[in-house]
């Protein structure tokens, strides 16, 4: 899973990147600090896959990850080249998911490019500037779809019908997820690679000390997009992650902060994307997490793990990782009825502890 942190300049994207990878990239006080944009790999701890590792002998573990991408400020007139311009909308284009930091702290030693402290503002600033990015992408594909679709080929004008209401949906200001593709075109939207089709978490960098929540407007604005809101304070994580985890636990406690903020982003991440976690773990062998949308058929999960066994997939043999640790292991779990086998089209769920029997090729 790759995320984009976008945001206004000082809007603490990169101290937010710093603490959530602990990656030391540059934060400062002033524009375009980042200039390249910053790339960390973070784990995604599940004390779940844990136990169930420790149940079954398992060894190593490997947990599924997070790329996080710090890219630069968004200033007005991106698209046009205003600041780094459109290099960096280019970066976006990149990640499965935007995590968009709104600034919502008056810190006056933090430089404010619009010299003012407006969540709602800074929002529609960036946005207008997804929108216009889009829309100038949007109208080269559909030209370059209009000379394919003279040729007759029924793909090519299905696709040219959809970008002509997407051109329309952009000039009015709407984004390009608001517009379905219709079956003839599927894929359309992969090609394009719109800005505003990815899902998007907004999070307010909040104050050290102030209460965790997002200023109603940014939760009203999120809700009405589909998205979701969350609330960090990037300074106060940005210290924490310079301790060791024992005392950054120890510190959170004693300021009544419940989670950490890569906790809270990861688990608004998985929620956004609707993605949940399934294992698989043998004796003496690795125990992994595999993220995969909800509702994955078992034969397609078995791809996460390798193509060849989704290609000779037989059947899966699951049972839930609690009802496997409290077993003791695989042989108590299947004596008391707890592991069963499934199909190809069983929807794993959350927490399954998998072993899929298949052919080899």
């Amino acid at each position: 899973m790759k995320i984009g942190i976008v945001g206004l300049p000082n809007a603490g994207k990169s101290s937010l990147f710093n603490a959530l990878t602990r990656a030391g990239a540059q934060a400062a006080n002033y524009p375009f600090t980042t200039v390249e944009p910053n790339v960390a790999v973070v784990g995604v701890p599940d004390e779940r896959l844990e136990r169930v590792a420790a149940t079954v002998g398992a060894a190593p573990v490997a947990h599924e990850t997070i790329e996080f991408h710090d890219i630069a400020g968004l200033v007005r007139g991106a698209h046009t080249g205003e600041g780094l311009g459109n290099r960096f909308l280019g970066n976006i284009r990149e990640t499965d998911a935007i995590l968009h930091v709104v600034r919502a702290h008056s810190d006056a030693q933090v430089v404010h490019p619009e010299g003012r402290i407006d969540p709602a503002f800074d929002v529609e600033a960036v946005e207008t500037e997804l929108l216009f990015a889009d829309l100038e992408q949007a109208e080269r594909r559909l030209e370059r779809v209009a000379k394919q679709a003279k040729s007759l080929d029924k793909v090519a004008i299905a696709e040219e019908a959809w970008l002509v209401q997407v051109v329309a949906a952009l000039q009015e200001g709407r984004g390009v997820r608001t517009v379905p593709v219709p079956p003839g075109a599927a894929g359309a939207d992969v090609r394009l690679q719109a800005l505003t089709s990815k899902p998007v978490l907004y999070v307010a960098n909040l104050a050290e000390g102030e209460p965790l929540a997002a200023p109603p407007e940014l939760r009203a604005h999120a809700e009405a997009m589909g998205a979701r809101a969350t609330a960090v304070s990037a300074r106060l994580e940005s210290e924490l992650s310079e301790l060791e985890e024992d005392e950054a636990g120890v510190m959170r406690g004693e300021l009544g902060v419940a989670e950490s903020g890569l906790a809270t982003i990861i688990r608004e991440s998985f929620t956004l994307l609707d993605l949940i976690s399934f294992f698989t773990a043998g004796e003496a062998k690795e125990a992994r997490a595999h993220s995969i949308p909800r509702g994955t058929p078992a034969r397609r999960a078995a791809g996460s793990v390798h193509s060849d066994i989704e290609r000779g997939f037989v059947a899966a043999e699951i049972v839930a990782w609690d009802a496997l640790v409290e077993a003791g292991g695989y042989a108590a779990a299947r004596e008391r009825a707890k592991l069963r086998v499934e199909g190809r089209e069983y929807a794993i769920q959350d927490g399954d502890v998998a072993t899929f029997r298949f052919t080899p090729a």
